[in-house]
């Protein structure tokens, strides 16, 4: 069995993993590098696994199952109405460079994510405060008329639109969280896309650790950081995230002893690793849906019959149980089954029939006609096995050919921005537990939604929902929201995640969680 002479102890040299359960050092993967340590511009999960260690919110999040709890704010009032926030910052909450953080701080920061010019794809999320989508959208000029107002520099006052029950929960999402503006402006415009300023040697947060070192495509080291509030509960000495986008690499990497945590496991691993050292081996739920997008904006993709054929034309069950095998489910819909008391829709299935004959019917018979289109994917094994699966049902049933192109991140990212594509592998892990964190992404104009649909019913219904305190009927109105989405055919559904990994036995705190969140300061080494 290949685990034993890594694990048993008698490595001729300490590895990694021996270091730094004796010094309390976490070496974590994170699979690709961040796209960005900004938190105000950062989209992706594994930048969400940094940033969390750098910076911290109003509220932050209990480690067993991220109920909201005091973060620089040590406590706060609601009103009555559910529309007025009152938090009331700490004393003691400091920046890495020594400096009070205060409720202006606050503002200035969410000014900045609602700022035109930032560009900032999740500004959205802001969207619940009075007055904040109108002043992105530039229908509002003066930010003063925006829901936020700081009393004084320790009181932080915030006015909603409507009640939003998931309030505190959004407020962990990393646009809400501050940066400081002093330092920015030192580096370029505040609101200013490309500011150098979120890199080792400026970087200032409020976080439970400092940024050390940034070694592009290789490794972040952060460190514990002596001004955090809360300093004496951290345990962590240091946290080395390892850059590794290949999973087999990430894999040796941990067998020798080079990692505590990885991102993920090669789905021809898994059972290897579940016979042979289970312990180390997790399955954990996580509240994430693979899919495709459509880009509509492309002549032949504008045909909802023929967005429906190719999405028909997909064996979901076929992709999770033969080539993921870790327990994650088809996807017919968007959002996951169970969220809040939400019932999704029936949603896409596969008919191979009836995708042959839709694709008939838009002019494009046995796929004569069709010409050959592009599905873009970032480079990973596994985003590979499941593309050369589809492209081959897609073949075989359809008659049509997919080219694949396999880019790194960043590539992606930029041709997402920019419309750069044709069919485009994507993900969304739920920033909330909420079915409005997977729905809200296709409204009309959202920063997330890159597929050039709209559709006025959806927004209204996503608004009407919004307006709506009882849950049944709430959730009826999401319903109906998700069963246009699904109709007009924006996105492919392809399964709902799992999350895969390999732990060691000595990181203690790793609970699993929804979000796969897992707040490092009750993270911690035993290696006895």
């Amino acid at each position: 069995m290949f685990f034993v002479a890594v694990f048993s102890g008698c490595a001729k040299h300490e590895t990694a993993v021996q270091s730094g359960n004796r010094e309390q050092v976490l070496h974590r993967g994170i699979g690709e590098d961040v796209s960005t340590l900004d938190p105000h511009l950062a989209t992706q999960a594994n930048d969400y696994t940094v940033i969390s260690a750098l910076l911290e919110g109003l509220v932050s999040e209990d480690p067993v199952d991220l109920h909201p709890v005091p973060g620089v704010a040590a406590s706060w009032e609601v009103s009555t109405d559910g529309l007025v926030y009152t938090f009331h910052l700490r004393a003691d909450a400091r920046w890495s460079d020594g400096a009070p953080v205060t409720a202006q701080d606050f503002i200035d920061s969410f000014q900045r994510v609602l700022t035109p010019s930032l560009g900032a794809d999740n500004a959205s999320l802001l969207y619940v405060v009075r007055g904040a989508r109108e002043f992105n959208e530039g229908r509002l000029a003066d930010f003063a008329q925006v829901g936020f107002a700081a009393p004084d520099p320790r009181t932080l006052r915030i006015t909603l639109a409507q009640p939003t029950p998931q309030f505190l929960s959004l407020l962990n999402q990393q646009a809400w969280f501050p940066v400081p503006r002093r330092v920015i402006e030192k580096s370029g415009p505040f609101a200013q896309r490309g500011n150098p300023w979120a890199q080792a040697g400026s970087f200032v947060g409020n976080g439970p650790f400092v940024l050390e070192e940034w070694r592009p495509g290789q490794e972040i080291v952060v460190a514990k950081s002596p001004t955090y509030w809360d300093a004496a509960s951290v345990r962590l000495s240091e946290i080395h995230f390892h850059a590794i986008d290949s999973l087999d690499a990430e894999e040796r990497a941990f067998r020798t002893g080079q990692l505590h945590v990885t991102e993920a496991l090669p789905p021809a691993r898994i059972d290897a690793w579940h016979r042979d050292a289970p312990q180390m081996l997790r399955i954990d739920p996580l509240l994430g849906t693979y899919f495709y997008r459509f880009n509509l904006t492309r002549p032949f993709l504008k045909n909802k019959k023929v967005r429906r054929a190719l999405a028909l034309a997909i064996d979901r069950t076929a992709i999770v149980e033969k080539l993921l095998r870790g327990g994650q489910l088809p996807a017919g819909t968007l959002t996951p089954p169970g969220i809040a008391g939400y019932t999704p829709p029936r949603g896409l299935r596969t008919d191979f029939a009836e995708a042959r004959q839709l694709l008939a019917e838009a002019g494009y018979p046995g796929g004569q006609g069709l010409p050959t289109f592009e599905l873009l994917f970032n480079s990973s094994e596994t985003h590979q096995l499941i593309a050369e699966a589809v492209q081959e049902m897609w073949h075989r049933e359809l008659g049509v050919n997919a080219h694949l192109v396999n880019e790194e991140l960043k590539s992606t990212l930029d041709a997402r921005r920019t419309g750069d594509f044709q069919i485009l592998r994507s993900v969304w892990i739920a920033d909330y537990a909420d079915p409005t964190s997977f729905l809200d992404i296709f409204r009309s104009g959202n920063g997330n939604n890159f597929t050039g649909w709209h559709n006025a019913g959806y927004d209204h219904l996503l608004d009407q929902a919004g307006q709506t305190a009882d849950p049944a009927a709430r959730n009826t109105l999401l319903h109906s929201a998700e069963t246009l989405l699904l109709s007009d055919v924006p996105i492919i559904p392809v399964y709902f995640y799992t999350h895969v990994f390999l732990i060691q036995p000595s990181v203690k705190g790793w609970h699993p969680t929804l979000l796969d969140h897992h707040p490092y300061k009750y993270v911690y080494l035993d290696g006895n």
